[in-house]
């Protein structure tokens, strides 16, 4: 198209001298013409459609006619212009040939329509998919690596559950049990936040325990005074990350730190047993031989568990409680015990040699301490020491059973003397 301009423009410019000369223009010629050109005063282009074919002319006329302002009809049609090889170009297009041209144009557009929304369509497809593989691959990744946190929806989605549930349909949910530590944190402090406080079952030094329900339930809420902070935080470090389901270790429910009259107060909320401590329990209840055997034997065996590390993902280690006394054990329903307060716990790996003893300045029970504890000579550096320890005061907790075991029917009263701090409450 540009080339034919510039051939027009050579022409009229070549031509100019002669057209003020002559007054004739050069034009181009299609058909019978000398060098396919001709000279006149306008030059011009026409079709016309004879027997469904299109036959186009160009040439030059002496002056101007009618045809030249005439319209185009679906037969025949012409266009003049009056500049040298000013038809070079020129095209004239018929009523029926416009009509196929714009009917392809509206072709091109419907494609343009249809084919647009399609690719976009495509496109988002396959973004979704990659997310959706993206997804699915991180969480093949987490189970393989045995993780059995809940997502951030499965949280949400539990927790907006709980009107509905029980303590023991939380508890026994595989992704809550079988890692032995406790509930998710939002759904602790959703249970905590649930929870009426109906009665103080007993004080020390270091807190109160309440009796509480929640949705009808009853549970026990070890509520820590704030110089004891590092004592809550301690318990629920270990019951949060370390495997402690069992039978005669205290079960775990919730930790929450909360706000009551004004102050803050520090929650460990975990299963009521309405026989209190095995301290309580001995002061007004007379022993069989079979009672004490089931009492010591429970106490030795969550003991056990404690001081046994567990190899393999859902695993533990060991640990040693440090604090074991009668007041420190719960009595249940079965008259098996617990053993309760992990405050003043140490842990160890094997693995890692690691010795983990917290940071809690609180110290243990005078009357429960073995000799090399009270002389200061206990290794702090080694864990056989404190599992040595723990076994000296469960000796003297098996004393207390002992000595209110009817056996041939005698059997004696237990009596504590409250010497300064030396029987502290849990």
């Amino acid at each position: 198209m540009w080339q034919g301009a510039i051939v027009g423009l050579i022409w009229a410019i070549l031509s100019l001298p002669r057209i003020i000369k002559a007054g004739d223009l050069i034009c181009d010629c299609k058909g019978q013409c000398e060098n396919n050109t001709c000279s006149g005063n306008v030059c011009f282009v026409s079709k016309h459609r004879q027997d469904g074919e299109l036959f186009s002319r160009k040439g030059c006329l002496i002056k101007e006619n009618e045809l030249c302002r005439g319209s185009t009809t679906d037969n025949y049609g012409m266009k003049c212009c009056q500049f040298s090889m000013c038809n070079l170009n020129l095209t004239i297009l018929l009523k029926g040939e416009e009509e196929t041209k714009e009917e392809s144009l509206s072709l091109r557009d419907l494609l343009l329509i249809i084919l647009v929304p399609l690719f976009a369509l495509l496109l988002l497809a396959v973004l979704v998919i990659l997310l959706v593989r993206k997804v699915v691959r991180k969480q093949q990744r987490q189970m393989q690596f045995g993780s059995c946190e809940l997502g951030d929806m499965d949280i949400i989605l539990k927790t907006s559950l709980i009107g509905d549930s029980t303590l023991e349909d939380l508890l026994n949910d595989d992704c809550t049990t079988g890692s032995g530590s406790g509930l998710p944190f939002l759904v602790q402090r959703t249970v905590a936040r649930q929870i009426t406080l109906v009665e103080c079952v007993g004080k020390g030094r270091y807190g109160e325990v309440w009796r509480g329900t929640w949705h009808g339930e009853n549970v026990a809420v070890k509520i820590f005074s704030s110089r004891d902070e590092q004592s809550w935080f301690r318990e629920t470090e270990i019951y949060n990350t370390v495997l402690l389901r069992h039978d005669n270790i205290l079960g775990f429910i919730a930790s929450d730190m909360t706000s009551r009259n004004s102050s803050t107060q520090l929650w460990l909320i975990t299963h009521y047993h309405e026989h209190g401590s095995l301290y309580d329990y001995l002061q007004c209840t007379v022993l069989d031989v079979e009672t004490c055997l089931r009492l010591a034997s429970s106490i030795i065996c969550g003991l056990l568990h404690l001081h046994v590390e567990i190899f393999g993902t859902q695993g533990k280690p060991a640990i040693a409680h440090r604090d074991l006394k009668s007041r420190n054990i719960l009595v249940k329903n079965n008259k098996q015990c617990c053993i309760a307060d992990l405050g003043l716990a140490v842990m160890h790996s094997q693995s890692s040699d690691y010795l983990d003893i917290g940071n809690n300045p609180r110290v243990g029970t005078k009357r429960y301490m073995a000799p090399e504890v009270l002389d200061e000579q206990i290794r702090m550096d080694c864990f056989e020491s404190f599992k040595r320890t723990d076994i000296w005061a469960y000796g003297l907790v098996l004393w207390e059973i002992t000595r209110r075991t009817i056996v041939n029917g005698k059997g004696e009263r237990m009596k504590h003397t409250q010497t300064g701090s030396s029987d502290a409450f849990i």
